[in-house]
């Protein structure tokens, strides 16, 4: 795992998270809470790295939710600060756009 998402991951534990709006916007789009997307946060498969994003670094993590279906997340830092952890983005991904594992576009 990487140093950043190192770094997003202690900043969760220690309750440093924002949600964006969008975020909260996807999250009711596909039925899915904010406690579900921290409480799984501990196991995490990483599917992208995106160092130079121009609002600060993020990563789309893959998670599961309670009933061990799919979830990806995409967490950042804002440019030029160290705290909080901003949820970006969750969602259910779309089985014809990744492979089995979701993991990988197809």
């Amino acid at each position: 795992m990487s140093e950043f998402v190192e770094q997003v991951c202690v900043l969760i534990r220690a309750g440093e998270v924002r949600v964006s709006e969008h975020g909260y916007d996807e999250l009711a789009d596909d039925g899915l809470a904010v406690k579900e997307i921290l409480s799984g946060i501990h196991e995490i498969v990483v599917v992208e790295e995106y160092p130079d994003y121009p609002k600060g670094p993020c990563v789309l993590i893959l998670q599961k939710d309670r009933i061990g279906a799919p979830i990806h997340v995409v967490w950042g830092i804002p440019q030029g600060y160290d705290t909080p952890a901003v949820l970006v983005t969750a969602y259910r991904p779309d089985p014809s756009r990744w492979d089995q594992t979701f993991t990988r576009r197809q």
